[in-house]
């Protein structure tokens, strides 16, 4: 989804509002750049966690093992999916390519079976950005780390749109913008073809070293369209 299907973009108000719901709900409004270097620093050792174990905790996991846990779990629970939200939304506004909409509708007409597998922290996040796009009809199956706890690029979570689907893995196309989780991730799966989009994530995420390289590299959205059509 990040990188893929959108991109993020600096607001300071967005970013500022997100902050101070965040600190509102953790009952600090009086809290520090040091407050917050200090869940950041929590978030990196979670995500590091994550990462090597390939493992997606619940969200209120993520926040009273994690991100806040000194304090009380009951306080925390109701609040995670919101919690998340704020925190995801402090580094800017997530907003759904340009070219997103026309490419998944081109591809809905065409015929093409579309699916979406997403390493995510939050629940909530992808379908509320489907549904506000007006896309989310588009996805047969939707398929999020935070919902069943794996985190690609572990094959199983592959797996699992597959079977929602009912269709080979090497009858399948999947797109994505990193070599370490989506093509390394497809190719492990078994898909047919594994195809790398350029975004403004790839080079945080992608190294010299990774030998796993995509069928294809396109540049937009729309050129999708002619590779699978090829």
């Amino acid at each position: 989804m990040g990188g893929t299907l959108r991109t993020r973009v600096p607001d300071e108000a967005w970013q500022c509002q997100a902050l101070a719901r965040l600190w509102t709900m953790l009952d600090k409004p009086n809290a520090t750049r040091d407050d917050l270097a200090e869940l950041e620093t929590r978030y990196k050792a979670y995500t590091h966690w994550a990462q090597a174990q390939l493992i997606e905790l619940p969200e209120t996991e993520i926040w009273a093992q994690w991100l806040v846990p000194d304090l009380p779990r009951e306080r925390i629970a109701p609040r995670a999916q919101a919690l998340t939200l704020a925190w995801r939304n402090r580094n800017g506004r997530a907003l759904l390519k340009p070219d997103a909409a026309s490419t998944l509708a081109e591809m809905h007409r065409r015929g093409y079976r579309l699916g979406l597998i997403s390493n995510t922290i939050s629940a909530a996040d992808v379908p509320r950005v489907l549904a506000e796009n007006h896309v989310r009809d588009f996805f047969e199956v939707v398929v999020l780390s935070s919902v069943c706890g794996i985190r690609k690029p572990d094959p199983e979570i592959f797996w699992r749109a597959t079977r929602a689907l009912d269709i080979a893995p090497a009858q399948c196309a999947y797109l994505g913008d990193r070599i370490s989780r989506d093509v390394v991730g497809a190719r492990r799966a078994g898909y047919g073809l594994a195809i790398q989009i350029k975004s403004f994530l790839t080079a945080q995420s992608d190294r010299a070293s990774d030998v796993e390289l995509p069928d294809v590299v396109i540049e937009n959205l729309m050129q999708v369209v002619e590779v699978v059509g090829n």
